[in-house]
């Protein structure tokens, strides 16, 4: 495959992500207003044992299929290409039927004796159609992209996204007439509809590509393996990264138990117990993730980059690449980190004007974890470029333990309460930075220069956060709350953004990372702005 060819799809997957992550993250903030921190609760609730029964079909399969069709394909046997995707289209028929049937009669079970949430039930149960609908897909995907062909999949994922938010907003909106049990119901049934949606029209490329080949005329060339060999060539590849994504599924399950039952241990009624969760996972959570838009990006963009360098064993470029990956990860965490901070009350009251002031607080005391998140995915698409897989798994693994025994002690004392379970999010990640960090240092050798890495931004930081605070408070006596926060974010990025520039600390080589970087420092440099 051609490096620009490689690009190019990446490029294709890597846009399409961006776009799905953006949907994904302003779709919770009109569902909170609409159904509210105690629908939000319902609707969580089901998400984390979804997740983890979906990566058993999602995680592991779409990159076994690719990599066996890629290699079947590279030698011309096309029709061992096409039994790869058959197989797989059969294995993940059955696992997503069987995940779907576990988590429809499961359901009762799982909110009543486990989470002991009863109010979720309905919310819990529209999530398990999803699993069949959504794992059908992956099968395509793997196909596809094995094919070297990225445009189905980047389109399903688009279509399977807009298709959750239209559906999941629609139906809340109209069920809150009912209670808004139902209301969070239609919400996640909105995940149902868009595995739906999206596999309709990957169904609808697959069939059409494969007319197009029948009228050519053109018969598939290769020859067909033994199921069994070609079934026990997927698992070797599937299973080990399933293993390692559904870590993170089960470990967010098992955190939702605990943050429930200890919150009513304390003597929160389950209402409250629930609005609070809500409070917490489905809208300062949704916050804490925008940045990610960015540094998903930026991870994405460093794999090739770190993995040519080292192949080429030029472990000069590797260390200016990791030193680049780091500095410019620090500069979009730091400033979204302290600006959550400094604006987190009126930046939830904006967002979610019908909640209590005090989810503020909640936001107050999650917002480190951006700085922390940014630099363990950044770190994560280091450790993959240099083939070291599996370290930044196993961190993420400890940091979670650390998280699971952190939300249990802090949420269980009365005046943190919730609170307790956001330090834990932020230990997690701070942990998993650090073991990121050794490692990325013991395997490059690399040193950094503190001076710009660090101390330039944090001054930059420090500034905007005076600025923008100051400026919050002068505009919310001229012209009330709500614009003077958008006005006050706005400056804040702007003085930040000057401070870096006018400092040094970001160059031309630091937008070479960013997608689309490029053509912002030309424009920087044709304002006179870029040194």
């Amino acid at each position: 495959m051609k490096k620009d060819s490689f690009l190019k799809g990446a490029a294709i997957l890597g846009i399409a992500g961006i776009f799905v992550k953006i949907l994904g993250a302003f779709f919770r903030i009109p569902l909170g207003n609409i159904i509210g921190s105690e629908g939000f609760g319902y609707y969580q609730v089901g998400y984390p044992i979804f997740t983890f029964l979906l990566s058993f079909s999602i995680a592991g399969f779409p990159t076994a299929i690719s990599k066996l069709v890629s290699e079947k394909r590279a030698k011309g046997n096309y029709v061992g290409a096409h039994q790869v995707f058959k197989i797989s289209i059969f294995v993940l028929f059955i696992i997503g039927s069987a995940s779907a049937a576990i988590l429809f009669f499961g359901t009762s079970y799982f909110v009543n004796n486990i989470v002991k949430s009863p109010n979720a039930y309905y919310a819990v149960l529209a999530l398990a159609p999803g699993l069949f609908f959504v794992s059908m897909q992956a099968g395509f995907r793997g196909y596809f992209q094995g094919m070297k062909n990225m445009v189905p999949t980047a389109i399903s994922q688009f279509v399977e996204q807009f298709a959750r938010v239209i559906v999941g907003l629609s139906l809340a909106t109209v069920l809150l007439n009912k209670n808004v049990e139902l209301a969070a119901a239609g919400a996640s049934f909105g995940a149902t509809a868009g595995g739906i949606a999206g596999l309709t029209v990957i169904l609808y490329i697959y069939f059409n590509d494969k007319r197009k080949r029948e009228k050519l005329g053109t018969p598939l060339a290769g020859q067909k393996d033994q199921v069994g060999r070609v079934v026990s060539e997927l698992m070797h590849i599937a299973i080990p990264i399933t293993i390692g994504a559904s870590i993170l599924p089960l470990i967010n399950m098992i955190d939702s138990l605990i943050v429930l039952r200890r919150l009513q241990a304390i003597g929160f009624t389950y209402s409250e117990a629930n609005s609070l969760f809500g409070q917490l996972t489905g809208m300062a959570v949704t916050l804490i993730n925008l940045p990610q838009v960015l540094t998903v990006a930026l991870s994405m963009s460093i794999v090739p980059v770190i993995s040519e360098s080292r192949t080429k064993k030029d472990w000069s470029a590797v260390r200016n690449d990791v030193q680049s990956g780091l500095r410019v990860s620090f500069l979009l965490g730091l400033p979204s980190a302290v600006g959550l901070a400094v604006l987190a009350t009126p930046i939830m009251q904006l967002l979610f004007p019908r909640e209590p002031a005090s989810i503020g607080q909640i936001l107050l005391y999650l917002s480190p974890a951006v700085l922390f998140l940014t630099q363990v995915q950044v770190m994560t698409g280091i450790l993959q470029g240099l083939g070291k897989q599996i370290i930044p798994v196993r961190n993420l693994l400890i940091g979670a333990v650390f998280k699971m025994i952190a939300t249990y002690t802090l949420t269980g004392i009365p005046a943190l309460n919730v609170k307790g379970a956001a330090l834990g999010t932020v230990l997690a990640y701070l942990i998993a930075a650090i073991l990121n960090l050794a490692a990325v240092i013991k395997y490059t050798k690399v040193s950094f220069d503190i001076r710009r890495i660090v101390y330039k931004p944090i001054v930059a930081a420090a500034f905007m956060a005076i600025i923008t605070r100051i400026s919050y408070i002068l505009m919310t006596n001229l012209i009330g709350g709500r614009l003077s926060t958008v006005i006050a974010i706005a400056i804040g990025a702007l003085v930040y953004g000057g401070m870096l520039l006018y400092t040094k600390t970001i160059t031309k080589e630091d937008f070479e990372l960013i997608p689309g970087g490029m053509k912002m420092a030309k424009l920087l440099n044709k304002l006179g702005v870029m040194r």
